[in-house]
């Protein structure tokens, strides 16, 4: 049954209507991804002489051991940012006799195919071969070889695992960056812990008793019945959920009722981020990065001006108005023909934009404000640049999404997807990174970079002040190219 669903997921992709962009783009990923391996064969075939170099008082294998932790735990969170979790259309198959086991059985197949399984070989193989299988014999090598394939398998299953528990319960990424914060935090700075010792310890152990190589096959063997039992058991969630019935909406807002009908639409494009994959995504990488200060103002390279300060502090208020934003309104290409056909006002379609950035960017705001301890100037910039972002920003964005015609599918994931991307996102992000800069550089150059902060305050407020006068000549260049955006949206 397994080759009758690969079977099927070829001929699916052959007779689909974007097959020539989907050969296309997956040519150029091949072509990148022969790339990188050939880049780590090469770091592989030098390994043991970089290792030498970068710690000369070990030997070769105590330093080998002692990174291998530290890769496979880069492994993970590498996995969570960009591997894709494997799909088949289950509606078709619901009428079948096919069983969930089957089904289970094929996604769990498929998903073994991903460069980040081949990448560790890659990299330890010719190391193993020039360094322990000569010197240490077979015995140690092939535990080695064992180790390593079995903690790759286990770093695959739990990143399976763990995405589909996230698209469950988005508690579980606020979980997994805090443990992988607090763990960054004792081993680098507060130097409580260390995984290098960790790592030479547990792989020593491996190259003394190869035998010992048993213990990752186990856990990899563990993970691999957990993701399964998993998958097996809410297989059919997304079916279950919207079947049923005398509930009523679980997103029904109180807070966006107040706004009319533009608050109806914010609660429907809310809905519409919950419930799919890439915006959810968007929405993830907009929390990971209320942690971006900590890389800077933890940073003395970046020095005390107020350059960076700036851009931190519009980057972090300002996150999902450039994140999502720069995709509108592809984010509802498939249904936007819908909306125009509606009863539905140019300006309540505009003013529910607004509604979604100011709600989004208050709450990062107020995510940020911790941030006061490395200094009141710094919560007064992010102060300035929240200002910023909803009285600017957000015009500016809304002005190039009247320029995007390009179709999104929400149900694939963000990772190493390039659907949407078009001309007007690399313009628009020039206005939105050098904007800031162009009125408060000149002050900064004779010294007064408060004044500068202030005239993005002023112009920020004045915006904002006068945003139904922007807002008008939003819906008029809107009412020019709606036909021309909705008619790309069918085309793509």
């Amino acid at each position: 049954m397994t080759l009758s669903f690969f079977q099927h997921q070829w001929k699916a992709f052959w007779r689909s209507k974007n097959t020539g962009k989907s050969v296309a783009v997956r040519v150029v990923m091949a072509f990148l991804t022969l790339y990188l391996f050939l880049n780590i064969i090469f770091v592989a075939f030098f390994l043991d002489e970089i290792l030498d170099e970068l710690f000369p008082s070990e030997t070769v294998i105590s330093a080998f051991n002692g990174i291998l932790l530290y890769y496979f735990l880069m492994d993970i969170l590498t996995r969570f940012q960009l591997q894709e979790l494997p799909t088949l259309s289950v509606r078709p198959y619901l009428t079948l006799p096919v069983t969930r086991r089957q089904i289970v059985n094929y996604l769990s197949v498929c998903s073994l195919w991903t460069p980040f399984n081949i990448a560790p070989l890659l990299l330890t193989l010719p190391f193993l071969l020039k360094q322990v299988l000569p010197y240490h014999g077979a015995a140690i090598f092939l535990g080695y070889l064992v180790s390593i394939i079995s903690l790759t398998l286990f770093n695959h299953f739990f990143s399976l695992w763990f995405k589909r528990k996230v698209n469950i319960n988005s508690w579980f990424l606020l979980a997994f960056v805090v443990i992988v914060v607090v763990l960054a935090l004792l081993d680098f700075h507060w130097e409580v812990i260390s995984f290098s010792d960790i790592s030479r310890y547990l792989f020593s152990c491996i190259y003394t008793r190869p035998l010992w190589s048993v213990a990752p096959a186990v856990l990899a063997m563990v993970m691999f019945l957990i993701n399964y039992s998993f998958l097996k058991n809410n297989l059919y969630l997304d079916e279950l959920r919207s079947d049923r019935s005398g509930e009523k909406s679980s997103t029904d807002i109180a807070l966006f009722n107040r706004f009319g009908i533009a608050g109806e639409l914010a609660a429907s494009e809310l809905k519409l981020i919950m419930r799919n994959k890439r915006p959810g995504a968007s929405l993830k990488i907009c929390g990971l990065m209320m942690f971006y200060g900590l890389l800077i103002y933890t940073n003395p390279a970046y020095g005390s001006g107020y350059g960076w300060k700036i851009f931190v502090g519009m980057f972090m208020t300002g996150i999902f108005i450039i994140n999502y934003g720069q995709f509108m309104f592809g984010w509802q290409s498939s249904h936007f023909d819908g909306i125009m056909a509606q009863k539905v006002k140019a300006i309540d379609f505009f003013r529910s934009k607004f509604i979604l950035f100011y709600c989004f960017s208050i709450v990062a705001y107020i995510l940020t404000i911790p941030y006061v301890y490395f200094g009141w100037e710094v919560l007064l910039i992010h102060s300035v640049m929240f200002l910023w972002n909803i009285g600017v920003n957000t015009l500016i964005v809304l002005y190039f999404a009247t320029r995007n015609y390009k179709r999104i599918d929400l149900t694939k994931g963000s990772s190493f997807n390039w659907e949407g991307v078009g001309a007007s996102q690399w313009i628009l992000s020039i206005p939105l990174i050098f904007l800031p800069y162009v009125i408060f550089l000149p002050f900064s150059v004779f010294g007064l970079q408060m004044w500068g902060i202030l005239l993005l305050a002023l112009s920020s407020i004045a915006l904002l002040i006068t945003r139904n006068y922007w807002l008008g000549l939003l819906v008029q260049e809107f009412n020019k190219k709606r036909y021309t955006i909705a008619e790309g949206f069918r085309n793509e």
